[in-house]
């Protein structure tokens, strides 16, 4: 199975050693844990993970990797079609993807909580449950030069906005497994 089929990669990780990291009991080492999240789960947030989840793939960290939207009025559903198609032009297929709503039990299972945009963020920080362990950014905080920007929601536009779309996700994605790679080494 590789890597973009494997997008809910099950890690042992029931004791926090720090905020940014989980102790994964069968190899007896550090795994971060990372939720994409935007509005509706079928356009940025499935395009940000399977982009992280090239980057990680690439350098070969070991990382739990899903995405969801702060709506749930597409649980259930794949990516919106010119989502799929942009990914697959990349070669990637995301087309077994479905979507999700964020739960308060992601803000423990997850190291990191990543918004595509500041109303995504806000909304999280309101549903933010106060035992929470994972920290929140933005997607693109995670891109030298693009901190406090919101990755543009392409559902209203055209297969352009796709592509712009991916391209961003994936800047923040290399940024982020960079981060993410250091605090393993």
């Amino acid at each position: 199975m590789d890597g973009w089929q494997n997008r809910n990669a099950n890690h042992t990780s029931p004791k926090e050693l720090d905020p940014g990291f989980r102790r994964d009991e069968r190899n007896k080492r550090l795994t971060p844990s990372v939720l994409f999240v935007c509005l509706g789960n079928i356009c940025r947030s499935p395009l940000a993970e399977a982009a992280f989840r090239a980057e990680a793939q690439r350098v070969r960290l070991d990382v739990e990797i899903d995405s969801a939207g702060t709506g749930g009025w597409h649980a259930g559903d794949p990516p919106d079609r010119r989502a799929q198609a942009t990914a697959l032009r990349h070669g990637i297929d995301i087309s077994g993807y479905r979507g999700r709503q964020v739960t308060t039990a992601d803000f423990r299972r997850f190291t990191h909580i990543v918004a595509l945009d500041e109303q995504n963020l806000r909304d999280l920080k309101k549903l933010k449950p106060a035992d929470a362990t994972a920290s929140l950014s933005l997607m693109l905080d995670h891109a030298p030069g693009r901190e406090g920007q919101a990755v543009a929601d392409p559902y209203y536009g055209d297969d352009a906005g796709f592509e712009t779309t991916l391209a961003d996700v994936s800047a923040g994605a290399v940024g982020l497994v960079q981060a993410l790679r250091a605090r393993v080494a």
